[in-house]
């Protein structure tokens, strides 16, 4: 059977983020098809490309956020490279930007001009807390955005300091939801025959994310406490240390409690008022939890995972990355994919998590050089060799 286009094939994005929520967005469209034009400065280009590690001189990190994309070289604070940048607006579909509010504007690319020259472009900005708002001139990192949103308040030990979660959840989740936002104001544009200016940022996301907290302190008044790794409205469903490891497991259920205390050989729990129902097992957690770790210290992490899965309750051990990469379903799945990038080499970077079975994703191309593509795309707008000379004499591009 022959395979067809990728989803957004098509589809131009003009972009012109840099460091990780804007390019993360935006790798997510390249990757399911989009022609990506990342916009950058000229020498330099995107700071991003300056996080080690380094593969002969390239950064890993860099490569593994910007692959499926076109590099252009453009310093659009030159007039000559503001008014390329809205040529090419003209012709996108999409443009997508996380500078601070208001830069944008001052820069002449903000949504009123780019909307000017391209009334149905889906512009679309990231920025740290939003385009509106007392804060909406304010940086915004990752780490601002946990602590500011709640998330490292309810993260860690409950007698321990707060803790940011270690993978940058706050500008992934932030170029999650812009991708979002993208593709449900394209399908918008579809019936409207226009375009619209799309706004996430980077506190809004955790905090969307705050279901069970939200809903707690909605309705109880009561601030959330750290649980460690517990839930907060499961138990039990937590990590467990074993003779040799530790295992996750997720038996909150009352049919998965029982089954539990069979796998585990401890009856007598099921009959524990403390035990008996889902709320009273959340209200006594410790309690749970110290009377199952007891038992889980007895044997190697294979014994229960094996015996668990036999009784059909949720389990899994808990992996290191180089476990995580080795493991046979993740590599089913094809989540480290290999390609070959002008100067890094053969390199492996992240897979694609969404799978089509008409219409495939994939990585099509290594991440650019910085301006790597410059001249090709200067030439598809109609600029001669010429042209294209004297705009790089003048520094307007690289």
């Amino acid at each position: 059977m022959a395979i067809a286009a990728p989803p957004l094939d098509g589809l131009t994005v003009l972009d012109l983020s840099t460091q990780l929520s804007g390019p993360y967005c935006s790798m997510l469209l390249g990757d399911l098809g989009a022609d990506v034009i990342k916009v950058e400065r000229p020498g330099k280009g995107d700071d991003a490309r300056a996080f080690p590690p380094f593969v002969n001189g390239e950064s890993a990190p860099f490569m593994t956020f910007n692959r499926n994309k076109r590099s252009l070289a453009l310093d659009l604070k030159h007039p000559a490279g503001r008014e390329l940048c809205l040529k090419l607006a003209a012709r996108a579909d999409v443009l997508l930007e996380n500078f601070r509010a208001g830069v944008a504007e001052r820069l002449g690319v903000g949504y009123e001009h780019v909307s000017a020259v391209n009334p149905r472009i889906v512009y679309c900005s990231i920025s740290g807390f939003g385009q509106t708002g007392p804060y909406r001139e304010r940086g915004g990192f990752d780490l601002i955005a946990q602590g500011m949103s709640g998330l490292m308040s309810i993260t860690g030990e409950e007698d321990g300091p707060p803790l940011r979660v270690p993978i940058p959840v706050s500008d992934i989740g932030a170029g999650m939801f812009a991708s979002i936002g993208i593709l449900a104001a394209l399908a918008a544009r579809e019936r409207t025959g226009r375009g619209q200016w799309v706004d996430t940022s980077l506190l809004e996301t955790p905090i969307a994310w705050s279901v069970y907290e939200a809903a707690s302190y909605f309705t109880t008044g009561e601030v959330p406490p750290r649980l460690g790794a517990g839930h907060r409205t499961s138990a039990p469903y937590q990590p467990f240390r074993t003779k040799d490891g530790w295992l996750t497991l997720g038996a909150a259920s009352q049919q998965l409690w029982e089954k539990l205390c069979a796998v585990l050989e401890l009856p007598e729990l099921k009959k524990d008022p403390r035990f008996s129902t889902g709320a009273e097992r959340v209200k006594h957690r410790k309690e749970l939890a110290t009377l199952l770790q007891a038992q889980f210290d007895r044997e190697p992490t294979a014994h229960w995972l094996a015996r668990l899965e036999a009784a059909g309750v949720p389990a899994g051990p808990i992996l290191t990355y180089d476990q995580v990469f080795a493991d046979p379903q993740v590599r089913h799945r094809e989540m480290a994919v290999e390609v070959e990038h002008p100067v890094a080499g053969r390199s492996r970077v992240l897979g694609v998590p969404i799978k089509f079975t008409k219409t495939p994703a994939a990585v099509r191309r290594p991440a650019p050089t910085v301006g790597q593509h410059t001249t090709e795309i200067l030439k598809a707008l109609g600029y001669s060799e010429d042209e294209v000379a004297r705009l790089r004499a003048e520094a307007a591009i690289g």
